[in-house]
């Protein structure tokens, strides 16, 4: 018989009630359970558990459908927490940030926040150089989703998103589900319908710091992408509408080396205009689920992720705007760098470039994405 998955402060009053003493409330992350149960617009939140017959565990909270930390081993066998994130719910409802947060209706930029659909133009909330940036200022990552426990290393993660939500047309519904597997895997599967037409793009944020420690940079941190173009961006972190070989150029990963081996070259215009890395990737994979999209290492744990995704392109951001003015898990300030995102999706601006994957959703129509992230060890 399956156990179903609790939220972990109700699981820890159920043991107790029964007589049982459980070793610790505590996550084996250090989360307190009772520290994420609250509600917002009068809907609850709580912090939910994920862990394989591997002794991996995710944390994950349904105020963004954001997961809260990863607990993976490294080379030595340790536990380590990859992912940045805030220990508690208020810091999630009151810093604005999009740690871990499953992102829509629309991931990354809008130009002006406008699109057009079927003769009609729609302006949507401006939040970032006068574009739409992940949604809007109140994006889905702000937003309770309802969760479904479907056993030890499954949950589902619910959104209705109302004709008119941050003007985006359509009542939409969105099913974001996490799976935990035995071979220590974050399966990421997104799907949504809607009863009019309208446009969606998601995908998850979290930032990876695979040392285990927040408090230093991942600019030593090795990457591989397996794209042989991207789409640079203006002053204002826009797509420009062209697509741009590597080729000699820093955005060059099809080599694997370090994040930082050439993100302070300025002269270089779009290491100037991103601040850094802020760009998506045309990926090679072509949908192809099976092939290795991005890898990342780092050198101190050992710990890789990799990322598989039917996506056409990735967006790897490296963490330019964290300036130390926020103190996540564990007190850690969070440093310029200190986390690289990995947010697999379409190209941004994609409702505004006529020759680039459609992002058109249709009544009648299911929106399918999916993300893997695999961690492993090199020793």
């Amino acid at each position: 018989m399956k156990k179903l998955l609790l939220p972990l402060g109700i699981a820890a009053l159920m043991m107790s009630s029964c007589g049982s003493k459980p070793a610790s409330e505590l996550t084996l992350s250090g989360l307190n359970p009772k520290d994420f149960q609250t509600e917002v617009n009068t809907q609850p939140v709580s912090l939910y558990t994920l862990k394989n017959k591997a002794g991996m565990e995710v944390c994950i909270t349904n105020f963004g459908a954001r997961i809260v930390s990863i607990m993976t081993p490294d080379k030595d066998g340790a536990m380590k927490d990859v992912v940045l994130g805030f220990d508690n719910i208020k810091d999630y409802i009151n810093v604005p940030s999009d740690f871990g947060a499953a992102i829509g209706r629309y991931a990354n930029r809008i130009k002006d926040g406008k699109f057009e659909l079927d003769g009609e133009i729609i302006q949507l909330p401006q939040n970032n150089f006068g574009h739409s940036l992940h949604g809007g200022p109140e994006g889905w990552q702000y937003q309770v989703f309802k969760a479904k426990p479907i056993n030890e290393t499954t949950i589902q993660m619910t959104r209705f998103s109302p004709d008119g939500d941050a003007n985006y047309p359509g009542n939409v519904t969105a099913v974001v589900t996490y799976t935990l597997t035995e071979d220590n895997a974050i399966d990421i599967k997104y799907e949504a319908t809607t009863d009019k037409k309208t446009i969606i793009n998601m995908t998850n944020h979290s930032y990876f710091n695979l040392s285990g420690d927040a408090s230093t940079p991942i600019t030593d941190d090795i990457l591989y992408i397996n794209a042989d173009n991207f789409t640079p961006v203006d002053s204002t972190f826009m797509t420009t509408g062209e697509i741009l070989p590597v080729a000699d150029t820093p955005m060059n990963f099809m080599t694997p080396k370090a994040v930082g081996a050439e993100i302070n070259n300025y002269d270089y215009e779009q290491l100037k205009n991103g601040n850094g890395y802020d760009h998506n990737w045309v990926l090679n994979t072509n949908g192809d689920i099976t092939k290795l999209a991005t890898k990342v290492t780092s050198k101190v744990s050992g710990i890789s992720v990799e990322v598989y995704t039917n996506e056409p392109g990735i967006q790897v951001y490296t963490g330019n705007f964290l300036d130390g003015t926020v103190k996540g898990k564990k007190g850690i300030v969070y440093n310029m760098r200190s986390g690289i995102c990995l947010e697999v999706q379409h190209y941004p601006d994609s409702p505004n470039k006529a020759d680039w994957p459609s992002v058109v959703l249709e009544p009648g129509q299911t929106y399918n994405s999916r993300c893997i992230y695999k961690f492993t060890v090199e020793k």
